[in-house]
């Protein structure tokens, strides 16, 4: 089991407006459901989790292959209240993993929408050096995936990983990814432009070849 650096931190901005039909009106006001793993719990992120997150994802080695993260404890607690908002607004969800006998989260998940019914869906995620070759982050994105694939109606999860993240895309492919393109120079950092894979998972997929999450652990 190996762990995942980050495809990419989605954007505090410019994201449309967007609703989740999958769970009713209500469920997408809430609080996210608390989602446990082997050695990990999957929940919401809390303020409290900022240090812990500007220590661990503004590293050289997990930075390098995302968009730039907030630069301070402080953007990462507005970052933090960023997804509350996108939520409670329906557009999107995100998880901080935490380890067992933790109390804070050392990595994220993030799923978005891209079209207005949530059927076509992007995610980006990353978590902190010291947690890779783990399986931490394997066995959050596992329990992610089946509450995606059967609590909201996406039918196409997308990620994009910089072709030169070999750790990241070795990742994806362990979790069942398609990788269906290259896309050519579409990341761009400090000026610098690259090439990303563009990987699938489609729901009739994960659904055969996987346990479907079925319950909530509260």
């Amino acid at each position: 089991m190996l762990k995942l650096p980050a495809t990419q931190l989605l954007p505090a901005t410019g994201v449309d407006r967007l609703t989740t039909a999958g769970l009713d009106h209500s469920d997408r006001r809430a609080a996210l459901p608390v989602l446990g793993a082997h050695g990990v719990t999957i929940r919401t992120l809390r303020a409290s989790d900022a240090p812990t997150l500007f220590s661990l994802l503004t590293t050289g080695e997990v930075a390098r292959f995302i968009s730039p993260p907030p630069r301070s404890v402080q953007g990462f607690e507005k970052f933090v209240a960023w997804t509350h908002r996108q939520q409670a607004e329906g557009r999107y969800v995100c998880f901080g993993i935490v380890p067992e006998g933790q109390a804070h989260a050392v990595g994220l998940i993030q799923i978005r929408a891209l079209d207005d019914s949530f059927g076509l869906a992007e995610w980006g995620f990353a978590i902190g050096s010291s947690f890779w070759g783990t399986g931490l982050f394997q066995a959050a994105a596992r329990r992610t995936l089946d509450f995606v694939f059967s609590e909201l109606p996406v039918q196409r999860l997308e990620a994009r990983a910089v072709t030169k993240n070999g750790r990241g895309n070795g990742a994806l492919r362990k979790l069942g990814a398609s990788c269906e393109a290259v896309l050519r120079r579409s990341f761009r950092r400090d000026g610098v432009r690259a090439d990303q894979k563009l990987w699938t998972i489609l729901r009739g997929d994960w659904v055969r070849g996987h346990a479907v999450w079925s319950g909530r652990v509260h």
